[in-house]
């Protein structure tokens, strides 16, 4: 987190170059590339359609045409009224992270750009772990609104931190109106395990036995730190302000519910895949997958992610076919969409003058 707010202070006295323009006004930070070069990188169209095709190019060189096809059969047989109910979510999801991020930091931020910045936010997602992407591209979107750099970190930080206790409560409730129904738990907890039986076990307690007390050493050092310290103190801050405090749990939790009713939805747009009464059901899986999912540190969690959601819709008995297409359809349209208009709002995170009323 420190890494990362130095980053933005740097970056926004200089006017951080950007898709949008600033680096007409500062050329020095494109040298020594060509004046062709740097004509080329104001235009966000431009650059969008090279990452694009390079991503192609790479996914061809690596995978094959396996991953196409996977998504071209995904997209075969698709109940197609529920697509654009789909996109709508998705775009709902990024409004409700902008509405978390101003209740996180306390100001009255403009909405549409704030949620022009969370597909910002995201489209680094993409390629950083851990969601330090966003953490990143927000910190220097509080900054560029005039927000004091130690206080925007601790902001940002405080909106991840959060952001667990709302998914809690979030998943307290759905396991109520489920009425307590275990079969989600109880087939992952079958097929973990299948898995742990299938692994020797001194190897697994070799390497308990030299990260456990690692972990332990880093845990007592970063409770120690300035970083957490800042953070504590931004979380008894929002503490003192229970209407932000009520904001951002809510929003929180809304993003999350948000995406578990478009993944509920992804699998309706598969036929036979499920019926309207699994509904709550699926909500609750994704919920399940998407935590066992984001456990593993791969950039956006592409590819565990995948598979824990897969996992979880076949502990509800659909099988790995309609699974798979469901998944695939869902993480199109939610995850991968986006990232273009998120490539084309960098504007966002241009520098700017402190708003007239920053507080609320």
């Amino acid at each position: 987190m420190e890494t990362i707010a130095a980053g933005a202070e740097r970056a926004a006295p200089a006017g951080l170059a950007t898709l949008g323009g600033d680096a007409a006004r500062h050329p020095a930070t494109l040298a020594p590339a060509s004046p062709v070069l740097r004509r080329a990188l104001r235009s966000p169209l431009l650059v969008t359609a090279l990452l694009l095709t390079t991503g192609v190019l790479v996914t061809l060189a690596w995978h094959g045409t396996a991953p196409f096809a996977a998504i071209a059969s995904a997209f075969r047989d698709v109940r197609w009224e529920f697509v654009p109910a789909l996109a709508v979510l998705s775009v709902l999801h990024y409004v409700l992270a902008a509405i978390t991020l101003r209740g996180a930091a306390g100001r009255r931020l403009p909405m549409v750009e704030t949620t022009l910045a969370q597909f910002t936010a995201a489209a680094a997602n993409r390629v950083t772990p851990g969601g330090l992407g966003a953490v990143a591209v927000n910190t220097r979107y509080l900054v560029c609104h005039g927000i004091p750099l130690s206080r925007a970190a601790v902001a940002v930080a405080v909106m991840q931190v959060v952001g667990l206790p709302a998914d809690l409560i979030l998943m307290g409730l759905v396991i109520g109106v489920d009425g307590g129904d275990g079969r989600v738990f109880g087939a992952m907890g079958a097929h973990a395990s299948r898995v742990a039986e299938m692994v020797p076990p001194w190897p697994v307690l070799a390497v308990v036995g030299v990260l456990l007390p690692a972990a332990i050493l880093g845990g007592r050092r970063a409770a120690r730190s300035a970083a957490v310290g800042r953070t504590l103190g931004g979380l008894t801050d929002l503490c003192r302000r229970p209407g932000d405090l009520a904001l951002t749990l809510t929003a929180s939790a809304a993003t999350t519910l948000v995406m578990g009713v478009a993944f509920a939805l992804s699998v309706l747009a598969v036929p036979g895949a499920a019926g309207p009464g699994d509904t709550v059901a699926l909500v609750l899986a994704y919920l399940v997958g998407a935590a066992a999912g984001a456990a593993l540190p791969a950039p956006g969690g592409v590819g565990s992610t995948e598979a824990a959601l897969v996992a979880a819709l076949a502990a509800l008995g659909i099988a790995a076919g309609p699974a798979l297409q469901a998944v695939l359809l869902f993480r199109a349209i939610t995850f991968w969409a986006p990232v273009p208009i998120g490539l084309l709002t960098c504007r966002t995170l241009r520098t700017r003058q402190p708003l007239t009323s920053p507080e609320k």
